[in-house]
C-alpha cells in the first residue's frame, strides 16, 4: 500500500522540489520539463503483460536499460539538456526506490 504511494510521490513531487529549489524563477517551465521524463514510462507497452506490480522496470524496459541511463545521466552535462536529463534521472532513481521496496 505505501510503496504506490512512494513511488508516484517521487516521480511528481521529487522534481517539483528539484524545480523550486534550483529552479526559483522558472520553476514550471523546469517542472513542465521534468515531468516530460514520465514518458520514458511508453516503453511498458512493449511488455507482456503491460503491468506487473513486483517488476522492476531498471534492465527490464528498453527506454529503463542501463545504456538509457547512461544517455540520461550525459544529458546532465550540457547545460541545454540538463533539464531533460535531470527529469529522466528523477524519473529512473523513482524506479529504482520502486525496485529496492520489492
Amino acid at each position: 500500500m505505501i510503496q504506490p504511494l512512494i513511488h508516484y510521490g517521487c516521480h511528481f513531487f521529487l522534481p517539483l522540489a528539484v524545480a523550486l529549489l534550483c529552479y526559483k524563477p522558472q520553476w514550471k517551465t523546469a517542472y513542465i520539463i521534468m515531468i516530460c521524463g514520465m514518458f520514458i514510462d511508453l516503453d511498458h507497452l512493449l511488455a507482456t503483460p503491460i503491468f506487473a506490480p513486483n517488476r522492476c522496470s531498471i534492465n527490464f524496459h528498453p527506454l529503463h536499460s542501463y545504456y538509457a541511463i547512461v544517455v540520461y545521466v550525459l544529458l546532465l552535462l550540457p547545460k541545454k539538456t540538463r533539464l531533460i536529463g535531470l527529469g529522466l534521472v528523477i524519473h529512473i532513481i523513482s524506479d529504482a526506490v520502486d525496485c529496492t521496496l520489492m
